[in-house]
């Protein structure tokens, strides 16, 4: 079957009456309903949640497996054709966002999702899958997935591998990177590797599942994972807390950890100014006395009376040695659901505003605190009207650290020199992207950039997968190799 080119087709943002080299091989060899090209093209695949405009594809790929994904990368590097992966473009930081020239590939119609294997407690989805139908696959099995983002609805596997997503429970169930027991990916070559095992115990050379996991799209494309899924708690209860301090808050998550041990799987912490926030654009009743900072903790029970009680006890004694100012804990899946809606309703909130820097940090606990004073000492020495709408995750060490302001000239670079200082990550959960790419120093050596740019140039020699994502290539006189 072949498809009905239109005479103008799209490179950047430019008109050209050449069809892409690629595109015309494809042609011959696809389905129509696979290409996308000129008029037919969707604005969709324009869209991002990055403030950067995109480019127009210059055509658009939508397989619908692994075979058809492996056509279109094989036909793509024979001519190279650089081509940007998309899922369901919910990342932060323009790593699915088209730049001029680019052709996309999109995981769109590869939504197929095997049934649950209660023995093995595994599933697996194609790259396509949106994570919230994993997780109400999971649940309808008496089981749960262990990751959770606020972009579940729209926000696809194939991109939660690449991008080693977080979220809320890292705390208890690890990034994705702890979800997968094996991948299948499509190498730039066309080249089709599948570990779909799903073994706890594999050692059987080096695992290669793990190199595309957080790899961004850069060395190969996932088309289908195999996924842990782990018992259903018995029951779950929250418990929001109002805290004197930011120490309060981390000795609050130590105590917690110290009585609850893995039953504890979520804790979240507040600033002030998200939380008044959220609160305005739900209008939710306050649920504890106004604070420092707030502490949203979550158990997941496996015996509900003991493990329930025990949770409260803790808290109780929390309170009692003053790490607690005041505190509301769920006492129905409703009010359960009410107190995490708050929660979420920050990220909404951080959306109205229109003049903030959003800084996805992680340090270790131990400096969170030095981390917030200096942070906030360098960011008002430049703009002494800031605010700080910040939250996220306390349990793991990584902030969403949002930064109100006019003043935009040289904030982001005295944040990450903070967190240079302090051992931590410029990036806990979103990735890199194009956006980061010029601040990635701040949290990997010269020796660390070098050798992702060595396995670059071994998975994708003509640099098609995502190029300029993460880092840009060295050039070909460079003194550390060839191009990547």
């Amino acid at each position: 079957m072949t498809l009905d080119i239109s005479p103008r087709l799209v490179a950047g943002d430019a008109a050209t009456d050449a069809v892409p080299p690629a595109l015309e091989r494809l042609m011959r060899q696809l389905p129509a309903e696979a290409l996308l090209s000129g008029d037919r093209i969707d604005a969709r695949f324009r869209e991002t949640l990055s403030d950067f405009p995109a480019a127009m594809p210059a055509f658009v790929m939508r397989p619908r497996n692994a075979a058809e994904v492996s056509l279109c990368l094989a036909t793509c590097d024979a001519v190279r054709q650089p081509v940007a992966i998309q899922g369901g473009r919910t990342g932060f930081h323009g790593g699915e966002r088209v730049c001029a020239g680019e052709a996309v590939l999109s995981l769109e119609r590869m939504t197929g999702l095997s049934p649950v294997d209660p023995v093995g407690g595994t599933i697996v989805a194609e790259a396509g899958v949106p994570l919230q139908a994993v997780q109400e696959a999971a649940d309808r099995a008496g089981m749960l997935f262990g990751v959770d983002i606020g972009s579940r609805g729209s926000a696809t596997i194939g991109g939660n591998v690449a991008s080693n997503a977080g979220g809320i429970r890292v705390l208890r169930y690890g990034m994705f990177r702890a979800q997968v027991l094996g991948l299948e990916a499509v190498l730039a070559d066309g080249t089709i590797l599948t570990s779909l095992k799903g073994l706890a115990k594999d050692n059987s050379g080096p695992d290669l599942n793990q190199l595309f996991i957080g790899s961004e799209g850069t060395l190969g494309v996932v088309t289908r994972a195999c996924l842990k899924l782990h018992p259903k708690p018995a029951a779950e209860s929250a418990a929001f807390c109002a805290v004197p301090s930011l120490a309060a808050a981390i000795a609050l998550l130590a105590r917690l950890r110290a009585a609850l041990g893995p039953l504890l799987s979520a804790c979240e912490l507040i600033f002030p100014d998200a939380f008044e926030g959220a609160l305005a654009l739900t209008g939710a009743p306050r649920p504890v006395a106004p604070a420092a900072f707030y502490v949203l903790a979550e158990l997941h029970a496996i015996h509900p009376g003991h493990d329930t009680d025990g949770f409260a006890a803790a808290l109780m004694a929390a309170h009692g040695d003053g790490m607690i100012s005041d505190v509301t804990v769920s006492q129905s899946p409703r009010e359960f659901r009410m107190l995490w809606d708050l929660r979420e309703a920050c990220s909404s909130y951080i959306f109205t505003l229109e003049r903030i820097i959003g800084c996805d940090v992680a340090v270790p606990l131990a400096k969170m605190e030095s981390f917030v004073l200096e942070a906030a000492g360098v960011v008002r020495a430049l703009d002494p009207a800031a605010r700080f709408p910040v939250f996220g995750h306390l349990g793991d060490g990584n902030l969403h650290y949002i930064i109100e302001t006019d003043r935009r000239e040289g904030v982001v670079d005295a944040v990450y020199r903070c967190v240079q200082k302090l051992g931590g990550s410029i990036s806990a959960e979103h990735g890199i992207g194009i956006d980061k790419k010029t601040h990635l120093h701040f949290s990997r050596s010269d020796a660390e950039i070098d050798t992702m740019r060595r396995l670059k140039r071994a998975f994708d020699p003509n640099n098609i997968l995502n190029p300029g994502r993460i880092f840009d290539p060295l050039p070909a006189t460079s003194t550390q190799g060839a191009a990547a």
